[in-house]
């Protein structure tokens, strides 16, 4: 199956194809997040939305924050840009960058490659809390959580040059763990949020780099459906 040509997923498969992936690169649930808005504006299920791009009203904030709201980082926030200001726009991007005076829609995303239990607490906490932080300006923004999990029967992670690969006891295999983590996020982390979307793949991180979908049909569908949700409620929250 060809995975039809949605921004998001064609950009977090090349997290990992074809090249090592380095967990702690903060810059690449940035990069993920700001896929989501191009995918609802290609998608073109949202004519409001659409325009509102198009006219440079509304665009992303590279620094995801809000104008005079102190806040924590989210990984992609998109809203109304402060009036006066001028945006700029991306080589590649339908959607310019700005700075925003309101969230409209933000997105939280975070990647479990390995040790997902060990960490699974702080995501939790990380995604719950970034909910508050899109919500303190005031206004109904709709919150999407978009959470990759590895079901790789084996994977090596990187601290540097150094390689640490799983080895199935002291270190679990990321297949051990997915479907607990999965679960936890699934009870303690999804209800806060509008829309959640788990991204099942599997990565070795291991020359020579594949990847794959553990259901590629159904990870589209999923996608897709939640963009068709998205354009929907941007409507009815935003007219």
């Amino acid at each position: 199956m060809t995975v039809p040509s949605y921004v998001l997923l064609r950009g977090f498969r090349e997290l990992f194809e074809g090249h090592p992936y380095f967990h702690r690169d903060s810059s690449l649930g940035d990069r993920i997040a700001s896929f989501l808005y191009e995918d609802l504006v290609l998608l073109g299920k949202s004519a409001r939305l659409s325009a509102r791009v198009e006219g440079k009203e509304r665009v992303l904030n590279a620094q995801n924050r809000t104008v005079g709201k102190l806040r924590r980082r989210g990984d992609g926030t998109f809203g109304e840009i402060v009036p006066g200001t001028s945006s700029a726009q991306v080589p590649g991007f339908v959607v310019a960058r700005g700075a925003i005076a309101t969230i409209e829609i933000g997105t939280e995303t975070k990647i479990l490659a390995k040790a997902m239990i060990k960490q699974i607490d702080r995501v939790i906490g990380d995604l719950v809390r970034q909910i508050e932080q899109f919500k303190r300006g005031g206004g109904q923004p709709i919150c999407v959580g978009l959470v990759g999990v590895n079901f790789s029967p084996s994977y090596t992670g990187y601290e540097g040059s150094r390689p640490n690969p799983t080895d199935g006891k002291k270190h679990k295999h990321p297949s051990q763990e997915a479907a607990a983590a999965v679960a936890r996020l699934r009870e303690r982390a999804q209800p806060a949020f509008d829309e959640f979307l788990f991204l099942r793949f599997v990565a070795t991180n291991v020359e020579p780099y594949p990847f794959s979908w553990v259901d590629e049909k159904e990870t589209v569908a999923e996608y897709g459906a939640m963009l068709t949700r998205i354009s929907r409620e941007y409507d009815r929250r935003f007219s």
